[in-house]
């Protein structure tokens, strides 16, 4: 980014504060020098962006925190160029002209997503490969099917809590406990799944004055579970990433434990409450899943398009000097990589609204080296989270207009607050049994794939012969329907037994090995 375009206007030197600045609602409220906006001060970033992309094209200047200058990149394609493009953009923040000028000050907000660590997610080349290595490799050791399997039973752990109430907040109570239950127990500490566990990665996230004690908290969790794998190997992901052959040190191992953590759960957590949100809103979207015109991995990825995790991602950086969607881009400029916009590009998506049919070509797993590498961890979360919330609670509904629904906002991502709903009080589940709207706990009836599907109903079977003169079932029967006393009856002709069921077709056979029952 030039410097020569965020000079200091003459009007208003730098450090003037004396000056007031424009009130809400003004058009230069929002603006910094040079006229550029200011992401963190916008309220409506979805409007920004497309304001930004009508008037400089796929990439645009804007301003952070203290004024700091970024390019957004706002492009689909460009988007795509900035992350597989490794020898012009890297995500080694050393080299940031602010930070090496040291303009960026040690408390500033964006500093823990800016700042430098020696984990893959901002290197390149050598260390890079050896720590994604072992980060890839212990993801292709996931078991999906049994993942698919645990990921149910802790819905019905995290339902039961409430099932029995007739209403809930599923933000709170059930996006954000469900992908922490299924992560903790991914790397291999499911004990440590608690209330206080969630309630450290909200503070790590949402940046709160706990922030610091929750973040030793989880890394204390994190550094136990480390050191027991090194003297005892299991098969989960910290023992993949603990003998890995790159030989990572019990920090190294931590530390990205920590990182994988963190950010599976808050991407998670916010794509499982955004899914749940669109059923819930529009019955458009509810009747096809209801009726099987779009199956739940068609949900989910439809949401990945419309509401990404992550709004933005922190950051790229110029290697050289080049050129990017029609700008000139310096060396040692920063660059936002941000799937909200460019997932909404209107060369790739004239109509943001339009369905988008399983389409797996968004942004919101990133791309290139640094593609997302539990993408497909975090969809089998929220893919069975969404089925099976439906299975247990089949009348779930809103409990407030959808106006009332409301979000917080940052340059990182958006946040549903809460997602209040009401249905008919069901009891407790076997946390083994398969989630179903049943309200006995036997085996339930066979389901067809798509929610709400009515169960087929499996043939009663032959009565059993009884003898004349008792009542079968009556009080007067003895062990098995023989009466106690009596003459012996005439034989009575056994019916022919009812036909067997047909057995189940490949497909349904197939869904249900998948599902994990």
């Amino acid at each position: 980014m030039t410097p020569e375009s965020h000079s200091q206007t003459p009007d208003r030197p730098a450090g003037d504060s004396t000056r007031p600045g424009p009130p809400p609602g003004c058009p230069a409220h929002g603006l910094g020098p040079g006229g550029l906006a200011r992401l963190h001060e916008s309220d409506d970033l979805k409007s920004l962006y497309e304001q930004l992309r009508e008037k400089h094209g796929p990439v645009a200047p804007v301003l952070v925190h203290d004024d700091l200058p970024l390019w957004i990149v706002l492009g689909h394609a460009e988007s795509q160029q900035l992350v597989r493009s490794p020898a012009q953009f890297t995500k080694d923040s050393r080299i940031w002209s602010p930070l090496r000028d040291g303009l960026v000050k040690p408390d500033h907000p964006l500093m823990p997503h800016i700042a430098w660590q020696p984990m893959c997610a901002h290197t390149e080349g050598e260390n890079h490969h050896r720590w994604r290595g072992a980060i890839d490799t212990a993801v292709a050791a996931t078991d999906f099917r049994s993942l698919r399997r645990y990921v149910n039973r802790s819905v019905q752990r995290v339902v039961n809590r409430f099932c029995e109430v007739g209403e809930a907040e599923l933000v709170s109570q059930y996006a954000e406990h469900l992908p922490m239950a299924v992560m903790c127990h991914v790397l291999g500490m499911p004990d440590e799944y608690d209330d206080r566990m969630v309630q450290a990665a909200r503070d790590m996230i949402r940046g709160t004055e706990t922030a610091i004690a929750s973040n030793a908290y989880v890394m204390e969790a994190l550094n136990r579970l480390t050191v027991r794998r090194r003297k005892e190997p299991q098969d989960d992901f910290t023992g993949h990433l603990v003998s890995h052959p790159a030989g990572l040190s019990d920090e190294e191992v931590s530390q990205h434990l920590r990182v994988v953590l963190i950010a599976a759960y808050e991407a998670t957590a916010n794509l499982l409450a955004n899914v749940l949100r669109q059923v819930l809103i529009d019955p458009r979207f509810r009747s096809q899943l209801n009726g099987g015109q779009m199956t739940v991995p068609q949900a989910v990825e439809q949401l990945l398009w419309d509401e990404p995790p992550f709004s933005t991602i922190f950051a790229y950086y110029a290697k050289q000097d080049t050129e990017l969607g029609g700008q000139r881009i310096r060396k040692g400029d920063g660059l936002l990589f941000a799937p909200a916009p460019a997932n909404v590009d209107p060369r790739v998506r004239p109509d943001p609204t339009a369905d988008m049919q399983g389409n797996r070509s968004h942004l919101a797993f990133g791309g290139g080296t640094h593609e997302c590498p539990g993408q497909d961890i975090g969809r089998v979360i929220a893919e069975v989270g969404v089925d099976a919330l439906l299975m247990r609670l089949p009348d779930v509904e809103l409990s407030c207009d959808e106006e009332e629904l409301t979000f917080t906002e940052s340059i990182a991502s958006r946040h549903l607050v809460s997602l209040p709903v009401h249905f008919t009080p069901r009891p407790q589940q076997e946390i083994t049994q398969a989630p179903s709207h049943e309200v006995d706990t036997k085996p339930p009836a066979a389901y067809d794939w798509q929610i709400g599907a009515v169960p087929r109903q499996t043939p009663a079977p032959a009565p059993e012969p009884a003898a004349v003169g008792a009542s079968v079932g009556g009080a007067d029967a003895g062990v098995g329907g023989v009466p106690d006393a009596g003459p012996v009856p005439a034989a009575v002709p056994v019916p022919p037994p009812a036909q067997p069921e047909p057995p189940k077709g490949a497909w349904q056979r197939f869904l249900r090995w998948w599902r994990g029952y």
